[in-house]
């Protein structure tokens, strides 16, 4: 479940933000000098008005999550506009206290300059420099615009990702056999009226590419069943002739609700397995399927959650692995790619590929032909796209929806379509 932090941690990290406030502020002050006192007064009662009414949305929202333990979209919401003002700041930060550093030590060789060496005297002091705000507020200006377009267009700006993976004892009647994967559906975050059109577009792009069988690895919830209603009919458009396989993500055992009683979770758990069955999709909860063509069979392997620092360690890959040959060729699906780092690459049972979600890359990072970065990556070493450990792939999808912080930047949506060759 997730920890609500106490209200002393939360004093103490308002403290922080007001601290960063009031030093943006001083750059702002510095910004405006030449300015009318009319215009200077504006502009800084506008910049506390905006931070004050921040603080005050924080307060409220915080009083909601902790009685509630959800992030209700107003939450999201607000956790949005405070990343959209506060990581321009902290950029403009930084070159303000560059600026502070470099008049500091200025400050101290010019002191005992004029303690030790005769003639005239250099003025101590050195008033910040405009033009260092100017350049600050400019570059603070890009994070800004890219979180921007991370709320309006980003959040929405699916891309059809294409892998072409080869493998030796591929039997011969897969050799072509085409995969779509879609994870980390949180359909919880979508809003039912302003982002249906674009749902029901992603989905047509996902069936456009006609492959042979879907996936689905994970989290179609926020956190509770019920969230899926209204958003059956489109979900329920995912095909594909060998059938619809999905598995369940850490968000799906709705840990992070509170519930009045164990009878009620599991009530709600058997309406989240029931949606999955209405959707036209096969559940694994550690066990496994075969699909059969031309007389030959590939394994598709399902386990529930297993993921590594306090989360759902549900997942069972020996019991998904009962009854299959040792020599079969095999899929896995499983939400956590860390189960894959910590589990699968050494297990004793070659998986040929095993196919994650859970990361979102953090929603933010970059990825252009020559840097692949997100904060992320400090926490999963395998956290987008794929990889290839000990002779077994990892692939690990970006996700179709959002968590939190209603946005992507940098790090878009995904729908992955695989090519398995023999070769």
């Amino acid at each position: 479940m997730h920890r609500i932090p106490g209200f002393t941690a939360i004093i103490f990290f308002l403290a922080f933000l007001l601290l960063i406030d009031f030093y943006v502020f001083s750059g702002v002050r510095t910004l405006t000098t030449g300015y009318t006192a009319r215009t200077r007064k504006i502009i800084h009662w506008s910049y506390w008005i905006v931070s004050g009414s921040l603080y005050l949305w924080f307060f409220l929202l915080y009083f909601l999550v902790t009685f509630d333990k959800l992030i209700p979209r107003p939450a999201m919401a607000f956790i949005v506009t405070w990343v959209l003002f506060f990581i321009p700041k902290l950029v403009f930060v930084f070159f303000l206290l560059g600026e502070d550093v470099y008049r500091l030590l200025r400050s101290i060789v010019v002191y005992f300059r004029n303690l030790f060496l005769p003639g005239d005297k250099i003025a101590i002091y050195e008033s910040r420099r405009k033009f260092v705000s100017t350049i600050g507020l400019a570059v603070a200006a890009i994070p800004f615009l890219g979180i921007l377009h991370g709320m309006t267009i980003g959040k929405f700006n699916y891309r059809l990702r294409r892998e072409k993976l080869f493998f030796p004892d591929l039997p011969e009647a897969f050799d072509g056999f085409t995969i779509t994967q879609i994870s980390d559906i949180h359909v919880g975050s979508f809003d039912p009226v302003s982002d249906r059109a674009e749902i029901v577009r992603a989905v047509q792009m996902a069936n456009d590419e006609r492959s042979d069988l879907f996936v689905f690895t994970g989290d179609l919830v926020n956190n509770v069943a019920f969230e899926m209603n209204g958003w059956m009919n489109e979900f329920s458009k995912l095909r594909a002739p060998y059938g619809q396989i999905s598995i369940l993500g850490n968000h799906d055992y709705a840990d992070y609700v509170h519930w009045d009683s164990d009878v009620a979770k599991e009530a709600n758990m058997q309406e989240l397995y029931s949606k999955h069955a209405q959707l036209g999709f096969k559940l694994l909860r550690n066990e496994n399927v075969y699909i059969e063509k031309d007389g030959q069979k590939l394994f598709i392997l399902g386990v529930e959650n297993w993921g590594a620092g306090g989360f759902t360690k549900k997942g069972d890959l020996d019991k998904a692995l009962e009854n299959v040959p040792a020599d079969a060729f095999k899929i896995l699906l499983s939400h956590d790619p860390s189960h894959f780092d910590k589990i699968v690459w050494k297990h004793p049972t070659h998986v040929h590929l095993t196919l994650s979600g859970h990361t979102h890359g953090a929603q933010f990072g970059v990825e252009i032909p020559w840097l692949k970065w997100s904060p992320i990556q400090y926490k999963y070493p395998h956290w987008a796209g794929l990889y290839s450990t000990n002779g077994k792939y990892l692939y690990v999808n970006r996700g179709f929806g959002f968590l939190a912080m209603p946005a992507r930047v940098g790090i878009w949506p995904e729908i992955t379509v695989f090519t398995l060759r023999k070769g």
